[in-house]
């Protein structure tokens, strides 16, 4: 659960941390203190899109940082497997904005992408609000709440197993199945795309760089050639000329014939006979070169020929020869496949057979346990309506039949009639926001035991109800605090009333600015503050009594007294 809330220069927020607990946990204040803000911080940190009106007036990056406790196996192993741990026995998910439009974002010290963040979060936290409302009561997620109502996971996953196999046969019997002109014009167009290849003789990969090498070689001839002769001539001389070998050679004899009288250069002369048998083995090779170092001038010609054919080939096959010997390849068993494809064709055509009636045998399975479902489902959420006062109620779900796609073979929509002999009509369709909130309010009751996200959060989810109405959706958060955290930003004192720790979001002036400040109420000011919602600024002596009044009767209803 959500324990520690710290918000730092968003919007009139300069600096908040909140903590919170288990249970029900309820945000109050006046119109405009900031109620607001504080879930769009908490969408920021979740890693919703921001706006760059959300950093405070006057400063160039605002942070928002969530510590999560006692977080769900499921998350851990999410967390886990994503390369993070948990830290101090949590997670804590921090997310930094700037004035340049640019956010970091962390998980216990790391960095984080948006991705990683919102997957991770989605696993800690979610908010229900308006936005939340429509979503949650759009056609295309009622076959959604259906098939989580009914545990449907594993059938539907076994189903889309059956599914996406029969669209992998399908596309391939598609490709196999051509018709004579087609397969006849393939086969050739393979079958000289093989030949040429074949024809190249490409057995050498590094043929290419090889001739490339040869072709400068060649195109250097001439210098080579005297840089050679420069070479043999420095060493071994010419008519007018002494080389370096008769000198090396006087040097040597001059060394030897004073090593005789002098013991220490006799290690200089034993070395001065070894470079003279180099130096003789280094003119011996040099000669050697200059004999065979010759060119056919068709040579050349071959070379240029060869070069380009390599390059003709790799504009139609691939970009080197290891490129075009796969294309090659693949030529070679796309063309085996066509002339074998007859009985292929007719082996993937059993193939889609069986795996075809094993996906209409698991639709079907899916059709029955969703019809199943949907009723539960609908008697459940009119029973919850029934508590919110709107017994009137009656919910059906209208399933239309559809070619197999990858959530089974059915379509469904919820239908709704809000008054006795009214006709049914879409859910989406509810205009009254006040009918929206506890119809979504009663769904998400009914499902909440088929997640284990472990904080919820309710953004005025009361708004367009007072009343007994607001009392019982206060007592239904309660309910739904059980064994989760709730929290709840509420303008009615009925739902306040239920909370197990209340917090005031309270607007203040310093030196010309706003400031918003958020601190938890005790017992009396708790009282105090459900006056000022039920009564404005003007509060009483009664409107204090009456405060105390629906505290106690909210905490009885909470022990079910």
């Amino acid at each position: 659960m959500l324990t520690r809330l710290y918000i730092q220069n968003v919007a009139v927020i300069r600096k908040a941390e909140i903590r919170l607990g288990a249970g029900l946990n309820v945000f109050t204040g006046e119109t405009g203190a900031g109620k607001t803000i504080l879930i769009s911080a908490i969408d920021a940190v979740l890693g919703e899109r921001t706006a760059r009106d959300m950093i405070r007036t006057g400063e160039e990056k605002a942070m928002v940082s969530a510590f999560f406790e006692d977080i769900s196996p499921r998350a851990l192993e999410t967390l886990r497997e994503l390369g993070y741990d948990e830290d101090e026995g949590g997670v804590l998910v921090t997310r930094e904005l700037s004035a340049s439009g640019k956010s970091t974002s962390k998980i216990n010290g790391m960095p984080a992408t948006a991705s990683i963040l919102k997957q991770i979060s989605s696993l800690l936290i979610h908010i229900h609000g308006q936005r939340d409302a429509a979503q949650l009561l759009s056609p295309e997620r009622h076959m959604e709440m259906i098939d989580s109502f009914g545990r449907l996971d594993s059938l539907l996953e076994e189903y889309r197993t059956a599914y996406q196999r029969l669209r992998e046969l399908e596309g391939e019997i598609q490709r196999l199945a051509m018709d004579d002109k087609q397969k006849a014009q393939r086969m050739d167009m393979l079958t000289f795309q093989i030949g040429e290849i074949e024809a190249a003789g490409l057995d050498d990969p590094d043929e290419e760089e090889e001739l490339l090498a040869r072709k400068k070689l060649i195109g250097s001839s001439e210098k080579v050639l005297e840089a050679l002769s420069l070479a043999y001539t420095a060493l071994k001389g010419e008519e007018e000329r002494e080389g370096i070998d008769v000198l090396f050679d006087q040097l040597t004899g001059g060394v030897g014939v004073a090593g005789e009288y002098l013991a220490s250069l006799a290690p200089m002369a034993s070395r001065l006979e070894e470079i003279g048998y180099e130096l003789e083995e280094f003119a011996a090779e040099l000669r050697d070169t200059l004999d065979t170092f010759e060119f056919d001038p068709q040579e050349q010609s071959d070379i240029e020929y060869r070069l380009d054919q390599l390059y003709r080939l790799k504009r139609k096959y691939g970009e080197d020869i290891p490129a075009i010997l796969e294309f090659c390849q693949n030529a070679r068993e796309e063309l085996d496949q066509i002339t074998t494809g007859e009985e292929r064709l007719a082996r993937l055509k059993d193939q889609r057979q069986q795996v075809l009636q094993q996906a209409e045998k698991l639709a079907g399975e899916l059709t029955a346990r969703r019809e199943k479902a949907a009723a539960d489902f609908m008697a459940r959420v009119e029973e919850e309506l029934a508590f919110l006062d709107m017994g009137g109620v009656k919910l059906s779900a209208r399933r239309e039949e559809k070619p197999l796609a990858p959530d089974g073979a059915d379509s469904i929509t919820l239908y709704v009639s809000t008054n006795v002999g009214e006709e049914a009509k879409p859910l989406h369709k509810i205009a009254s926001g006040g009918e929206i909130s506890r119809m979504m309010l009663s769904m998400k009751n009914v499902l909440a035991d088929r997640d284990d996200i472990d904080t919820l959060i309710f953004d005025e989810v009361d708004i367009g109800v007072s009343g007994r109405a607001a009392q019982k959706i206060g007592r239904k958060l309660a309910e739904a605090s059980r064994g989760r955290q709730v929290i709840c930003v509420t303008h009615l004192a009925q739902v306040a009333a239920f909370a197990d720790s209340h917090l005031l979001i309270q607007k203040e002036v310093e030196e010309g600015r706003t400031f918003t400040r958020v601190r938890e109420l005790d017992q009396e000011e708790r009282v105090a503050e459900l006056s000022r919602i039920t009564s404005g600024d003007n509060i009483t002596l009664t409107a204090l009594e009456n405060a105390r009044e629906l505290l106690a009767h909210a905490q009885q209803a909470k022990a079910g007294k």
